[in-house]
């Protein structure tokens, strides 16, 4: 990594920060009530340990075995380990071992997976698919009831609240109207944490009441 890659992390990581502080402002929230994770697939843990230095304590991943190679170098560092991807049931129990929040539980056999297999309390999000994009994971909003019961029945889980990916739009205000339907339905259930709002869309996002946004290309810049 340059000298010219760590500037970059650098100014992102503050710029994401003030985003993140003129949104709350704006909705009259706290700014400290707000999670900032960092998505780090595919970025390496050189670029992690920069963002570390930036402030970050909280990393996204989607890919189990990519994140174990990662987590093995960074372990010292004690940072907090989201994963944010589509789960296979026979990946589940690897999963529960490694990291320390779920945000896309969608199915009761996974909840029954990550229930009955872990090995500490683990944080949980259930992933809720609000909108009919083809290939996109997340619980339908009629199954949300006996999905919360599910995690509910196993005291290894702790039910912290919802999560969605939206369909990406070009006009972030396009987006806020299945923001606000998240909250809705967390406040329906009783629920609390709404991990909600990407890169081009979390301020919106944490108007309608995010408490975690997962930013990936706003920190470490595009994907190779």
């Amino acid at each position: 990594m340059g000298v010219m890659d760590i500037a970059e992390i650098v100014e992102n990581y503050r710029s994401v920060l003030e985003r993140i502080h003129k949104a709350a402002e704006r909705s009259n929230r706290d700014p400290k009530s707000i999670k900032l994770i960092a998505v780090s697939k595919t970025v390496s843990a050189q670029k992690i340990r920069q963002a570390v230095e930036c402030g970050a304590l909280d990393f996204g991943e989607n890919r189990l075995q990519e994140a174990q190679e990662k987590m093995d170098d960074l372990r010292p560092l004690g940072l907090t380990w989201h994963f944010i991807g589509h789960i296979q049931t026979n990946k589940a129990k690897k999963v529960a071992e490694c990291f320390d929040w779920i945000h896309s539980v969608d199915r009761i056999d996974v909840a029954d997976k990550l229930g009955r297999t872990t090995p500490k309390l683990l944080s949980v999000l259930l992933e809720v698919k609000l909108h009919d994009e083809p290939n996109k994971s997340g619980a339908a909003v009629s199954d949300l009831p006996e999905l919360i019961a599910a995690v509910r029945r196993y005291e290894s889980l702790d039910l912290r609240g919802l999560m969605a990916v939206p369909p990406f739009l070009d006009n972030p205000e396009e987006v806020r109207p299945y923001f606000r339907r998240l909250r809705e339905l967390s406040n329906q259930h009783g629920l609390k944490e709404l991990s909600m709002g990407m890169t081009h869309d979390f301020e919106v996002a944490i108007e309608e009441g995010a408490t975690m946004v997962r930013v990936g290309t706003g920190l470490f810049g595009k994907r190779g």
